[in-house]
Parts: structure tokens; C-alpha cells; sequence
């Protein structure tokens, strides 16, 4: 049976949906009244005559009628209805702190924002700076009210949980450091998505339990040979425990996908068979390092992170493969905002971090005008912002500020702007932002329409999603890589760990096509510069190597690449 503060809540939500889809102001009040009000009496309304419900203080006679439907039924049909009506993150939006039914409206009948993800997203972006309501500490308060209601509900991109990750593992190389420690599983890997994180160690349980007790973690329990427990954030650790000799082999074992353990040890088990070493020496414990294990099993060594694709496995009897890319491989910032859009800093600030971070030069490319969320920019404001970059570039040489733009693709595949004007810009960014809730057939040939404009020199974000938020726009995959192949258009790998697309296993076949990719971190600040570093570690899982990759080019190669693509176009 419901009581009073069950009831009450249930009144409290009706009257937050209400303010939220803006239905009668008046109503939504007397129903939050009621919910005061029910909190406050006396009596269980259970145990109250139905008859003499409506007589009780602050309860009039429509909101009588609706406590004994909950009471009768369990249910609330005006509530229901709106709930069946509001996207499930709008609802997840009413959990967070700071943010009352007023903004949430705003939020999601205004900035079109429907889950917590893309809100995060938007906060990352600056975009609630411009609407009513919405300041710089707001903002900051509502994407720090986010990131804590995340790590209650046990899953993290890889870039939120690294930090936490590391200090965890140094904590305990620190604090025994006779001992055998290592990140472990997905988290070692450096998995996109993380549920949990786990460390390997030869630490006794004892000294575990201790450790993690020091570290006031919660729940802390003991299964077979590992210790479960919980970080004060509410993020999920688990400590596995195992023998010396056993490290290394249960090390290399969690750092795999199954697909690349299954082939690695059929090789393995060929390579034993060719062996001529006892069987006494055969076991795998005796490898100190996984180099060594690599080695005994006649393959080229390949760190945690790119041991996804069994095609990423070269016996020992092949040639080295080619080095795959690394930030040092980096030579440019493509694809960042300026606060000439949505971004946060001057272009001549993000010029000269580029400089100080040692990147030869800088595709700034802010938002088109029907972007008008991002304050995207009209034909007069681009002239502006031209002339403005070539007097930063008369006084920034040899270091080049390139002209871009992220051209909105619009419903009918079309480009946000006359062919004259974007002719003006030195490479254009074709990406979807709008309507983004499409049928295959109709993402297709929008995506299609927008690769073989001349003006399209980089896809943008393929796909639209946004990890652990939205799951993208269903597409061909191959289709698109094709036509992009075909087309001379560049494949962007959006390095904001929120995006991370194209996905890296499309990386393979990218390459097979000869399709040129381009890390780009898509940048709303100078802080934004550092997601390339994801974007690098997702790369390197589908085997990218620096030669395919546009944001590797010198300025002179990327020059003579602007050169060589506009006389095909």
C-alpha cells in the first residue's frame, strides 16, 4: 500500500511534467501544493475514508479523486500519460541537481537536447551560455551534477576513467612495491566503454582489503580470488589476486578481445608444436614479460590497446608491420570552434596554444549559420572572420591558420551555403547536427548527397552518435566508405571522447579502400586540443598508421594536398 510520501511523489512529478511540457501552469502549482501538503498530514491517507479525503487540509476535491485512483489502482493515468509522452532522459534530466522543470523545458523543447549525454555534450560546447538562465557557473554546476549521476549508474567512457584509474594503480605500486601490479582487463585495454575498473596484483587479500579500506572504499567483498568494491564516487573496482608466476600470463589473457586470444594462441599452440624445448619449459609462467610471451609464440609483439582485430597479429616470419600512429604523429589541430561560434577562446588564443604545443598549424571551423544554436555564422561574418585570420597570419608566419567551416549538411544532403561561399573557405567539414532521427534510407542519401558536393573535403562525425548517449543514425558503413573513397573526401575520426567516430574496427576497411582519415579532436577550447590523445588510442585499435592519417601531413603536404584536391575538383 502506498503511503503519504509515495503519494506525494507521485504529485510532485505531475506537476514538474506539467511546467516541463507546458501545460496549465495553474494545475501544476496546486498539484506541487499538494504534494507539500500530503507530506505534511497527520494521518496515512491509506487509512482514510475515501469519502473524507477531500476534506483534509490543502486537498480539494480533483486532487481527491486522484489519490484514490493511486490508492485503488496504483497508478496515476494523467502522470502516466506524460511520462509516455517525455523521453527517458528528459526524465534522467529531473535526477540532476540544478537543473528545475523551467530549464529542463528549455533545455529540451529549445536546445532540441533529449538525454544526458548530449546535454553533457552541450555543456562541453558552451551552448547553454546562450540561452536565458544559463551562466558559466550554471553550466559548470549541471556537467559536474552530471559526470557524479554517471558514475552511480556504472558506466564511463575510457577518458572519464583513466585518471581514476591510474591513481588507483600507482596507489599500489606505491604501497607495495615488492609486489606485481598492473591495470587490468577492459580498463588496461583502454576500451571506449568502461563498466568497471580492475587491477591485477600479487598482493595477499589481506593487504588488499587494508589497502582499499585506506582508500575508504565501500562494500567490500571477497569472491573466489578477487576483491569487489565500491570508490566513493559510486565507481565499481575490482582487485584480482595471483601468484607470481601466474601475473603475466593472466595480465596478457584480460588485455585481449576474444577474437584476438582465439587466434593469437592457434599460432601459439603451431609454434609450440615446432618447438624443441621440453614441455617442462613450455609453460607460459615462465615469461617475465609479455614481450617474452609474444615472442615464444612466434608473433610480433602488439600492446594492450590494439589487441582487438585477430588481424592485427603478424607471425614473427612476416616483416614488422608498419608502426601505427601515435600523438607524436600530429602535426595540425583540425576541426576546432572558436568563440566566433561556440567555442571559448579567441582564435589567436588557440593559434598560439597550437604554437606552444609545437602543431605547425590550425583548421579553425566553426559552425555554419543554420547552427543557430551555436551562434553559426552568416555570409557577412565570415567575410569578417577572414580578414581577421589573414591579419593573424601576416603576424603568426611560418605557423598558418587554415579557413574552415563545419558546413551543417541539411535534410536534402545540401550544404548550409551558396557555392560561392564555400569556395571562400581553404577546405570545408560537411557534418549532420539536425534531425538526426532518420531511417537508413534516408541517412544514406543525405550523407550520399553531402559526399559528392565539390565543396566537401572532410565527413564529419559519421555517424552522429554520442557514447553511452545516443547511438547514431543507422548508415552503410561500407557504402559511405566507398563513395568517400570515390569521391577524394576525407573520413574524420572525431577524437571528443564522447564521439570517438568514425568507430575504429571501420578503420580496416577505410585503409583497404585507400581512404584518407584524419584525427581531429573537433575542439571547443584549447583544453580540447588534449582529446586528440583519444582519438590516437582508438585509431591505433584499427591499426591507422600516420601515412593515412590528414592530420599528420607537415604544412607543406597538407598545402600541396589543398592544391592537388581543388584542381580535381
Amino acid at each position: 500500500m502506498l503511503d503519504n510520501y509515495a503519494i506525494a511523489d507521485q504529485f510532485s512529478l505531475l506537476a514538474k511534467l506539467m511546467d516541463i511540457h507546458g501545460e496549465n501552469s495553474f494545475k501544476a502549482k496546486s498539484y506541487s501544493s499538494a504534494a507539500f501538503s500530503i507530506e505534511k498530514l497527520p494521518v496515512q491517507l491509506s487509512d482514510t475514508p475515501r469519502e473524507k479525503i477531500a476534506g483534509l487540509k490543502g486537498i480539494g476535491d480533483s486532487t481527491s479523486k486522484k489519490i484514490s485512483e493511486l490508492l485503488d489502482t496504483g497508478k496515476l493515468t494523467v502522470l502516466d500519460e506524460l511520462i509516455s509522452k517525455t523521453p527517458q532522459g528528459i526524465l534522467e534530466m529531473m535526477q540532476i541537481k540544478g537543473l528545475g522543470p523551467k530549464k529542463i523545458a528549455t533545455i529540451w523543447k529549445e536546445m532540441g537536447i533529449e538525454s544526458l549525454g548530449e546535454l553533457l555534450y552541450a555543456c562541453n560546447e558552451n551552448r547553454l551560455l546562450m540561452y536565458k538562465g544559463f551562466g558559466e557557473k550554471t553550466q559548470e554546476s549541471v556537467k559536474q551534477s552530471i559526470q557524479f549521476y554517471n558514475a552511480n549508474k556504472g558506466q564511463f567512457l575510457y577518458a572519464e576513467i583513466e585518471p581514476f584509474a591510474q591513481q588507483l594503480e600507482n596507489f599500489f605500486i606505491n604501497r607495495f612495491p615488492d609486489q606485481q601490479t598492473s591495470l587490468y582487463g577492459d580498463t588496461r585495454r583502454q576500451a571506449i566503454i568502461i563498466t568497471k575498473v580492475e587491477l591485477l596484483t600479487t598482493t595477499s587479500m589481506p593487504d588488499i582489503q587494508s589497502a582499499l579500506e585506506a582508500l575508504q572504499f565501500q562494500s567490500i567483498q571477497t569472491e573466489n580470488e578477487s576483491i569487489h568494491a565500491q570508490a566513493p564516487d559510486g565507481t565499481q573496482v575490482i582487485v584480482h589476486q595471483c601468484l607470481p608466476n601466474e601475473f603475466i600470463q593472466q595480465l596478457f589473457t584480460s588485455s585481449c578481445s576474444q577474437l584476438f586470444l582465439d587466434r593469437f594462441q592457434q599460432l601459439a599452440i603451431t609454434a609450440k608444436a615446432g618447438s624443441s624445448e621440453s614441455s617442462a619449459t613450455e609453460s607460459s609462467n615462465r615469461f617475465k614479460t609479455e614481450a617474452a610471451l609474444f615472442q615464444s609464440a612466434g608473433i610480433h609483439y602488439l600492446p594492450p590497446n590494439q589487441r582487438e582485430l585477430p588481424e592485427a597479429i603478424q607471425p614473427l616470419s612476416n616483416s614488422e608491420p608498419a608502426p601505427v600512429i601515435t600523438t607524436a604523429d600530429i602535426k595540425s589541430v583540425i576541426h576546432s570552434h572558436s568563440n566566433w561560434s561556440d567555442g571559448l577562446h579567441t582564435i589567436e588564443t588557440m593559434a598560439k596554444a597550437c604554437i606552444e604545443k609545437g602543431y605547425e598549424y590550425l583548421v579553425i571551423s566553426d559552425h555554419s549559420k543554420s547552427a543557430f544554436y551555436a551562434n553559426g555564422l552568416s555570409v557577412d561574418r565570415i567575410r569578417e572572420q577572414h580578414q581577421y585570420i589573414d591579419e593573424l597570419n601576416a603576424s603568426l608566419s611560418p605557423f598558418h591558420i587554415f579557413k574552415s567551416i563545419e558546413c551543417d549538411i541539411l535534410s536534402d544532403g545540401s550544404l548550409d551555403y551558396d557555392n560561392d561561399t564555400l569556395n571562400s573557405f581553404d577546405l570545408v567539414i560537411a557534418s549532420v547536427h539536425s534531425n538526426l532521427k532518420m531511417t537508413q534510407e534516408k541517412a544514406m542519401q543525405r550523407l550520399l548527397t553531402a559526399i559528392q558536393h565539390p565543396a566537401t573535403a572532410i565527413l564529419g562525425h559519421m555517424t552522429g552518435r554520442l557514447l553511452l548517449s545516443r547511438p547514431g543514425y543507422p548508415i552503410d558503413h561500407k557504402a559511405i566508405i566507398d563513395a568517400c573513397a570515390d569521391n577524394n573526401v576525407v573520413i574524420e575520426i572525431n577524437a571528443h571522447p564522447r564521439r570517438l567516430d568514425l568507430d575504429w574496427s571501420w578503420i580496416p576497411y577505410a585503409l583497404e579502400k585507400n581512404c584518407l582519415l584524419s584525427i581531429d579532436p573537433d575542439a571547443h577550447s584549447v583544453e580540447g586540443f588534449e582529446d586528440i590523445r583519444y582519438g590516437v588510442i582508438a585509431a591505433q585499435k584499427g591499426g591507422l598508421t600516420a601515412r593515412h592519417n590528414l592530420s599528420s601531413f607537415t604544412l607543406d603536404q597538407f598545402r600541396n594536398w589543398l592544391t592537388a584536391r581543388k584542381q580535381r575538383k
